[in-house]
């Protein structure tokens, strides 16, 4: 067997030959198939002039076009579905309706499922509102507290409320019946309270309070003063609790701005989150950039919380894996950029931003101060979970989350009020226990056509509203839908705390300005202050007038210091107001303790004013703003002089020196 080598030469040669006789007869075939292409719609089109037949792959047209130069790329915006419909359950009025008062500035207020308005102030007062449609009527009111309450609450199931103030007290309510239920004498001062019971839960109703030590104790609302559990995640004061009612857990923010999850079932970490590491989350923002909390807000779906610092930050988390979703920043800076921006859709008169930006710099100096009861810049959720609101310099701020965007602004033409602590109503208003019929009238269900199927419409109508407390105000905002109409829009419900202070000074001076005290040593002459201490007046006047000092005596005299009397026991433990029991302190700035013959009154702490008072013989500065003072001596230094050189026998005198009478002079 012969085989040819791969390499002969003539097969090669053969091939060359038959290539050059087929040649001629392609060339002829592809131009006829040319010419016939010309004539013929049919088949791919040809390639573009100067175009090459490689690069019109039929493959490279599957998928996605690279964008050109000429055109960037376009991202695509995020839209919410059934963005309008949220929005439409929303209040968007750019006034506010209606406003209501108390008798001093408000530092809380909340918005209970049982449809009731709560509002607090700094005098203790607590007041129950309820809405009604395009209404709100108000319910009741309690003096909750003798010094400003500091803390309020409402439970998921709307039917329990609870307050906290400085005088270590907690006070349960009930809310559909408005009244109060329990009393909690507490171990020390309260800090923050939040109702943790779950919303369906048929008994054993739980609140939790923190103090300034880290801890968190647990009470029954229907139990006693010792709480059912303790525990302290913090150390430092708790300054906010939020319960999250999905996770059955709770987050607390304390005064150093450490972010804490604890369970309400067994009050260790949840286990139903899905962090298992503090390291893997952002609980330690606030502690990172140094800033320290105003507010903790949750959401109703349980997905988010958010917290507002004092960097005027708005930091929005998402609650299962504790991370930062959203970050809103409204410092000053930002406002000022915007406000020197010609084209700026928020952009005010310079007077009018002026005075805005005045009021927030005295408004973060008195956050810094001890003892301000201001009502906290705070963030509410919808019901979706989609939007919140806050208020800011503008007005108050409503933000779609999923967007990121602007969708509302309230009161920004509300250039008197700086609106604060925020409360938002969402649902149809219903009269209790009354049906239709009896909601609209009965002379009016003898009407016939469309006039009652309106009224009938409007009771079933969405009345969504916001309800503001405003720094410095004695009144709560209330926006709706509607714009306010032609009559006034504030409502004199209460007499303002200026006109009733004048009042009641009024009073006291008619009642008289001078006291003459008649002692057994002599008489001194007071000229008494009712216009800066009216309520101290009163009580010392009316006292007087009725007899209720005579034949008592001073039964402290202390030596280059003070002689004490009032007693009608004689021993320093005894006397009361005129409104029996005790009242309030009223300091002013110009009645100090700064010389001798100084008339004050005696107390055993803040706000523990009786009948009992002393009169300084030197200056005593030490007891500025602890005793108010509400007279001077203007004759008498003489017969003052000789009760104090008396001799005592531990600070009591050995020999009576008895209050004859005291008159009193106009």
């Amino acid at each position: 067997d012969r085989r040819v080598p791969q390499n002969s030469s003539m097969p090669k040669r053969k091939k060359d030959e038959e290539a050059k006789e087929e040649a001629p007869k392609k060339m002829d075939e592809t131009k006829q198939e040319s010419e016939e292409e010309s004539d013929d719609d049919f088949g791919p089109a040809r390639p573009a002039p100067g175009g090459d037949d490689d690069d019109d792959d039929s493959e490279e047209d599957v998928g996605p076009k690279p964008p050109s130069e000429a055109e960037p790329v376009r991202k695509k915006r995020r839209k919410l579905k059934f963005e309008s419909l949220y929005l439409s359950k929303l209040p968007n009025a750019k006034m506010y309706e209606r406003s209501f008062m108390h008798r001093s500035p408000l530092t809380s207020i909340c918005v209970s499922k049982s449809q009731f308005i709560i509002t607090a102030s700094q005098d203790g007062f607590l007041k129950f509102w309820k809405k009604t449609p395009g209404g709100m009527e108000f319910v009741k009111q309690y003096r909750a507290h003798l010094e400003a309450i500091t803390g309020l609450a409402v439970s998921a199931c709307g039917f329990y409320c609870c307050s906290i103030s400085t005088d270590k007290q907690l006070k349960i309510y009930d809310v559909m019946n408005f009244d109060m239920i329990n009393l909690i004498q507490l171990k020390s001062v309260a800090t923050s309270c939040e109702w943790i019971h779950e919303q369906n839960a048929k008994r054993g109703a739980l609140v939790a309070v923190g103090n300034s030590t880290g801890e968190i104790n647990v009470y029954r609302a229907d139990g006693g003063d010792d709480p059912v559990n303790t525990l302290k995640p913090h150390r430092a004061p708790v300054k906010f609790m939020k319960y999250n009612d999905k996770y059955r857990a709770a987050v607390s923010v304390d005064a150093k701005g450490m972010i804490e999850y604890w369970s309400t079932t067994d009050f260790k970490t949840p286990k139903n989150v899905k962090w298992t590491y503090k390291t893997d989350t952002d609980l330690y923002e606030l502690r990172k950039k140094k800033t320290l909390p105003q507010s903790v807000s949750m959401s109703p779906t349980g997905k988010h919380f958010a917290i507002v610092s004092a960097d005027r930050k708005i930091r929005v988390f998402n609650f299962a894996k504790a991370k930062m979703i959203r970050v809103y920043d409204e410092n000053l800076q930002a406002y000022n950029a915007q406000q020197a921006d010609e084209d700026s859709p928020f952009k005010l008169d310079n007077i009018d931003f002026g005075r805005r930006m005045a009021v927030e710099r005295e408004l973060d100096k008195e956050r810094a101060e001890e003892g301000k009861f201001i009502p906290p810049s705070n963030v509410v959720f919808d019901q979706s979970g989609y939007f919140i609101l806050y208020p800011t310099l503008l007005g108050i701020k409503v933000v779609n989350l999923h967007t990121n965007k602007l969708s509302v602004l309230l009161g920004l033409v509300e250039n008197t009020e700086r609106f604060l602590g925020i409360a938002l109503f969402q649902g149809i208003p219903k009269k209790e226990g009354l049906s239709a019929v009896q909601a609209i009238g009965a002379g009016e269900v003898l009407a016939s056509g469309n006039a009652l199927d309106e009224k009938r419409a409007h009771l079933q109508l969405e009345d969504p509203c916001v309800f503001a407390c405003a720094y410095k105000k004695e009144r709560f905002y209330w926006f709706s839908r509607r714009e306010p109409g032609e009559e006034n829009r504030d409502i004199f419900n209460e007499k303002p705390m200026k006109k009733l202070t004048n009042m009641v000074a009024n009073q006291a001076s008619q009642m008289g300005s001078v006291a003459v005290v008649h002692t057994t040593m002599g008489d001194m002459t007071f000229v008494l202050f009712p216009k800066e201490c009216p309520k101290t007046v009163e009580n010392f006047v009316t006292h007087s007038k009725d007899g209720y000092y005579n034949e008592t005596i001073f039964h402290r005299v202390i030596k280059n210091f003070m002689v004490q009397g009032g007693d009608p026991l004689g021993d320093g433990t005894g006397g009361e107001s005129i409104w029996g029991g005790e009242f309030e302190d009223e300091f002013h700035r110009n009645l100090r303790h700064d010389r001798p013959g100084v008339l004050s009154m005696a107390n055993a702490g803040p706000n523990t004013n009786g009948s009992q008072f002393f009169v300084t013989t030197v200056p005593c500065p030490w007891l500025n703003d602890k005793h108010t003072v509400f007279g001077r001596l203007s004759k008498g230094m003489d017969v003052l002089k000789a009760i104090e050189g008396v001799h005592t026998t531990d600070e009591k005198p050995d020999e009576d020196i008895k209050i004859i009478n005291i008159d009193i002079l106009t």
